[in-house]
């Protein structure tokens, strides 16, 4: 695996790091990339989330925190100096085996360093019951990008401030706050600082480079912009807020769903919006919600009409039954 070495320069804000992933993934040859980062604090929300149900963006305008939008799926998680952000890029179309690979690597690296780590769930690496590391996933054709969190210690006051999950969330943690259910590495045993970690990080899982040359660095702050749009900032979720009360659903193992149904004047959907924090791995749109266009919002009309789908291709473990459960809390 090659270390991508970011020339130095004055403080990049986070979209800065998922354009380089961006870039290494459809530039680079085939090989596996990884490289290390910080930022300044910044909230981060999955692609699929409404910001506003996921964040308090009063507070972190008060506070300076920067709130962006990543293109992989999962939840929002809020970085700083305190933590290190790893950046995996790899050959390859298996969304389950590279998140496999990846998180072992990562719990493997920790326990060499005396932290009782283990990779569980679908994209956490936790110590004893609390989570260390957040992971989430992106997916380009023939390469795979897996990036998380590496908490080394944390402000849990800041956290629960910035952070406003949806109870269905925290209900199915049987938790009652963000902080409660994390743990840094410091407080684990760790010795190092951010930096010394990603130095160590380099050394145990790397072997050779890859520097960015100023050419690199100008392409990757083009892609760079994109993440600045206010549509993508803002996603398709607020006119729909407005539009109708909306409850999250909780599949375990999975993720949670929050749906809209938009029905035209004879009654039948014309539209459907699926949010939250659920890794996308294909096109919801052709293995899921086209298949409910022109249906009529009743249960047996969904069942029947979600006979020709196949939401497993769309979000791994996702079943026709639990789009339909998804869907019935926004039947009107």
């Amino acid at each position: 695996m090659k270390y991508l070495l970011i020339p130095p320069s004055g403080p990049r804000r986070l979209p800065f790091y998922l354009a380089v992933e961006e870039w290494a993934a459809r530039t680079l040859p085939p090989d596996d990339y990884f490289f290390a980062w910080r930022v300044a604090p910044t909230v981060i929300c999955g692609r699929n989330q409404d910001m506003e149900r996921e964040v308090d963006l009063d507070f972190c305008r008060r506070q300076g925190i920067d709130v962006v939008r990543r293109r992989s799926g999962g939840g929002a998680v809020l970085a700083d100096m305190d933590n290190l952000m790893f950046s995996y890029i790899t050959p390859g179309d298996e969304i389950t085996a590279t998140f496999s690979r990846y998180t072992t690597l990562i719990a493997s690296m920790l326990r060499s360093l005396g932290i009782r780590a283990e990779a569980t769930g679908r994209n956490d690496i936790v110590v004893g019951s609390r989570k260390v590391a957040g992971n989430a996933f992106y997916h380009l054709p023939g390469r795979c990008i897996v990036h998380g969190t590496m908490l080394i210690d944390f402000n849990p006051a800041l956290m629960a401030a910035a952070l406003t999950p949806s109870r269905a969330k925290m209900e199915s943690k049987a938790v009652v706050s963000v902080p409660s259910r994390v743990t840094g590495l410091r407080a684990e045993g760790l010795a190092m600082t951010p930096q010394e970690l990603a130095n160590y990080a380099r050394r145990t899982l790397c072997e050779g480079e890859y520097r960015l040359t100023d050419t690199d660095i100008a392409e990757v702050e083009r892609i760079e912009q994109a993440y600045y749009s206010p549509a993508f900032l803002r996603g398709r979720h607020a006119a729909e807020r407005k539009a109708r009360p909306q409850t999250a659903v909780r599949i375990e193992g999975v993720g949670e769903f929050t749906a809209n149904l938009t029905t035209n004047a004879s009654g039948r959907i014309s539209a459907v919006n699926l949010s939250g924090d659920f890794f996308v791995t294909g096109d919801l749109h052709s293995n899921i919600t086209a298949h409910l266009i022109g249906v009529l919002p009743r249960p047996d009309s969904l069942a029947e009409a979600l006979r020709a789908s196949t939401p497993d291709k769309a979000v791994p473990g996702l079943t026709r039954e639990h789009v339909l459960q998804i869907l019935t809390p926004s039947i009107p």
